[in-house]
């Protein structure tokens, strides 16, 4: 190779390898700041506006209300799974009523778009341009279609589960200062709904509706037990189950509150410590992907300079 091609490459490998850096340093930067953003607005109480102007926000509304009609229509079809989808929006994080029919709506568009998108890529298989390129696309739209909207579904769910049991110990603590204090467990929960509306927003919600079933007379059994059911967690459920064998042998709810919440406590420190614990082995992907390569180029642009010019002097 010339020596000038070499010292070229070499430049911009290196130039490549700052912007890879840079570039990365950036993202990780902006998404730290937006939410540190977000947390801090919460805290503070104010409303969090999504960015959009007037006219996105009324085409956006639009194809909402048709989805929600094509949703109403699969409903109509197929009623037996409107009670299991709903549990599944509402560990997911949506409790309106209409959550159902968009969602179903949503499957339906996503199915009917794969079918329109793999029909126009026929004749750019069939006339020999595509090939294995437009069966692979037409495979990936169809795909994208089936499990496009449960696997949205799942990964907000996981991301609620994971803020429920790290604001679960919180509610614990509070619910025990509550009780101590002399209010009932009813009055607890409200108390405790209001004081988590900030720090853990959607839990909070969830003790709203927990409350609004004790007040409309349903008993604290079949409550708890529904709650612990749309959280979908483990911890709710035992507290669930605790709070019922409390009720049946008469115990101190106060220390049987007390052993519990130090319970919590502890697992979310070991859910800590084994965080810390697995982060080297987490860290080898991105320190051999990113950090290895840029500490190469560090090291071995120099001594490649040095042959270019050695070898452009000869």
């Amino acid at each position: 190779m010339d020596p000038v091609q070499l010292q070229n490459l070499l430049t911009w490998a290196a130039v490549g390898l700052i912007t890879l850096g840079c570039g990365g340093a950036l993202l990780i930067w902006a998404r730290e700041a937006r939410v540190g953003s977000r947390r801090r607005a919460r805290l503070a109480g104010h409303t969090i506006v999504s960015p959009g102007s007037g006219g996105a926000r009324a085409a956006l509304s639009g194809v909402v209300s048709g989805v929600k009609r094509l949703g109403d229509r699969m409903a109509i079809q197929d009623p037996a799974q409107i009670s299991t989808v709903r549990a599944k929006l509402i560990q997911a994080g949506w409790f309106s009523r209409e959550a159902v029919a968009v969602y179903l709506g949503a499957k339906a568009a996503a199915l009917m778009l794969a079918t329109l998108a793999t029909v126009l890529t026929v004749p750019w298989a069939i006339t020999g341009g595509g090939g294995m390129g437009a069966i692979l696309l037409a495979g990936t739209f169809a795909i994208a279609a089936m499990l496009g909207p449960d696997q949205v579904i799942k990964s907000r769910r996981r991301k609620l589960e994971l803020e429920y049991m790290d604001g679960f110990p919180d509610l614990l603590d509070l619910l025990v200062a509550s009780v101590e204090a002399g209010l009932s467990l009813d009055a607890s929960v409200n108390r405790v709904g209001e004081e988590l509306t900030r720090r853990h927003p959607h839990l909070a919600e969830h003790l709203r509706f927990l409350t609004l079933e004790l007040r409309a007379g349903r008993s604290r059994r079949d409550a708890w037990g529904s709650f612990a059911e749309r959280l979908g967690i483990d911890d709710a459920r035992s507290l669930a189950t605790m709070l019922r064998q409390s009720e049946e042998m008469g115990t101190s709810l106060g220390e049987t509150l007390s052993v519990f919440s130090e319970d919590m406590r502890m697992k979310r420190m070991m859910r800590a410590e084994e965080k810390a614990m697995s982060l080297p082995a987490k860290l080898m992907v991105p320190l051999i992907l990113f950090i290895f390569p840029c500490l190469m180029g560090v090291l071995i642009l120099p001594a490649g300079f040095r042959i270019s010019q050695t070898l452009m002097a000869m």
